[in-house]
């Protein structure tokens, strides 16, 4: 089966918008009011000759109780290869970010994290082939359609490292570890792999070992680790910041 369901306004609007991968069909809330957001679903999905079906919002509900009253079907997340990743870079004439998660299993800390990379400038995301969450319409809803505007792959993780490395890349692990160097001791603003491990153990063992750099975070508060979502978020951050925040928005 290689199509699926996308729901929720947002995540069909950019599922639309994108154009990443072909859309087949849109169902619509019999009844639904229709606001700003739903009003460009509709043009777009005019524009692109996309059917439009009124059902029941029953009917939705046996898609997800999270539809908003709109829900697209499509074809399913399209992967690349690395090589697409430094290809973007390059064209963007910007020094390679890459994200690689290393068995984050909550597909809401995954759509974070993507919301997250495609806000900052990340080029590319690199998922492991098995153990981890992947790029379902779940993870879709939750990274508010920013899924669609970053390219992701599917590969082993510590052959990916090294090739990285051969590409110039220096790859730095996120730990809490007390070996572990502070933001202001690593240099974030060249060509940079980050390692975000998963949620309960981290990083796996080869893939920690591959790391060029293990990156704390500092903190003073009386809990003592951040989720993997937010603590690989804050790291994404610190990288757009040593690059000057390029590419920002006025």
């Amino acid at each position: 089966m290689n199509k699926e369901w996308i729901w929720g306004k947002n995540p069909v609007l950019e599922v639309i918008r994108a154009g990443k991968r072909k859309p087949y069909q849109l169902r619509i809330a019999d009844g639904i009011t229709k606001d700003e957001r739903l009003s460009e679903i509709l043009d777009l999905a005019r524009d692109k000759s996309i059917p439009v079906e009124k059902v029941s919002k029953d009917d939705l509900s046996e898609i997800s109780s999270h539809h908003q009253g709109v829900v697209l079907e499509s074809e399913v997340y399209p992967y690349v290869g690395l090589d697409r990743v430094l290809q973007e870079a390059s064209d963007k004439n910007e020094a390679p970010l890459v994200l690689l998660l290393d068995t984050l299993k909550d597909p809401q800390n995954l759509g974070s994290l993507i919301r997250t990379a495609e806000l900052v400038g990340v080029h590319g995301l690199i998922l492991p082939f098995r153990r981890t969450a992947t790029v379902t319409p779940a993870v879709v809803n939750a990274s508010s359609g920013a899924s669609e505007y970053i390219h992701v792959v599917q590969a082993n993780l510590a052959q990916t490292i090294s090739q990285l490395k051969k590409e110039g890349l220096w790859v730095v692990g996120l730990e809490g570890s007390p070996e572990a160097q502070l933001p202001s001791e690593i240099d974030l603003a060249g060509p940079l792999a980050v390692v975000v491990g998963s949620e309960a153990e981290g990083m796996r063992k080869l893939v920690r070992s591959s790391c060029d750099f293990l990156l704390r975070l500092p903190m003073r508060g009386k809990i003592d680790s951040l989720n993997a979502a937010v603590a690989g978020s804050v790291a994404l951050y610190l990288v757009w910041q040593a690059r000057g925040y390029q590419g920002a928005l006025d």
